[in-house]
């Protein structure tokens, strides 16, 4: 039985995906899988950041190999020729932290992603753009390549565009737990206390609906292949 790998940061990222899957909760991880054929389909998610990632990598592989990854999710966009609320597939991945590129199967040649520790700020976006010539900035897809490198399984990359390079949002890094788990309710209450933010968060809730739902077309034209 082929098994084939879904893997994001937030279930929201996976909505569309997975709707009328099978879901289920352990070790910290949320799970949904859905047979197809001879095959199984399994995405998961443990928050974001590289060690939340990999703990939704390994989780999938207690219940058996994995015979192909996809890294999937909303990333941010480094230049202007990448439209918030659309999806695209990736080429190439670097780690801004060690250099390493991966490469993935069937992206566009212009789509290449840097994977940050950190939610990039729009100054941040701008020095990743200068050092490593990507268009796109996410936080996991470095990591779930490695991994599947690792392993010598076939690697994928779909991302949504969430926010574009002159969007000015808070900042989401200190709403992240150790684990990698957004603290929502924290969030809203720093949001409710500062209407200034509510258009630009309007937008951005908007345009990842959108991407998400893009996301999920891109994603089932890779898996029905």
């Amino acid at each position: 039985m082929t098994r084939v790998a879904i893997i994001a940061a937030m279930a929201q990222e996976l909505k569309p995906l997975v709707r009328g899957w099978r879901r289920e909760s352990r070790n910290g991880v949320t799970l949904w899988s859905q047979r197809r054929g001879e095959g199984v389909r399994i995405a998961a998610c443990a928050g974001s950041g590289a060690e939340a990632a990999t703990r939704a990598f390994v989780e999938i592989e207690r219940d058996g190999p994995i015979d192909a990854v996809l890294s999937t999710g909303w990333a941010g966009a480094l230049g202007e020729g990448f439209a918030v609320g659309r999806a695209y597939g990736v080429s190439e991945v670097t780690d801004a932290r060690t250099g390493e590129r991966f490469r993935a199967i069937g992206g566009s040649p212009e789509c290449g992603l840097v994977t940050s520790p950190r939610f990039a700020d729009q100054a941040e976006k701008r020095r990743l753009a200068a050092t490593h010539g990507a268009a796109l900035v996410d936080m996991e897809a470095a990591a779930v390549a490695r991994l599947a490198g690792r392993r010598g399984v076939p690697f994928y990359c779909v991302k949504g565009v969430s926010d574009g390079l002159q969007d000015q949002l808070p900042d989401f890094n200190r709403f992240l737990s150790a684990e990698g788990r957004f603290r929502r309710a924290r969030f809203v209450l720093f949001a409710a206390l500062r209407p200034w933010l509510w258009p630009a968060l309007a937008r951005l809730g908007e345009n990842s609906g959108k991407a998400a739902r893009c996301m999920r077309d891109c994603l089932l034209d890779i898996l029905d292949e």
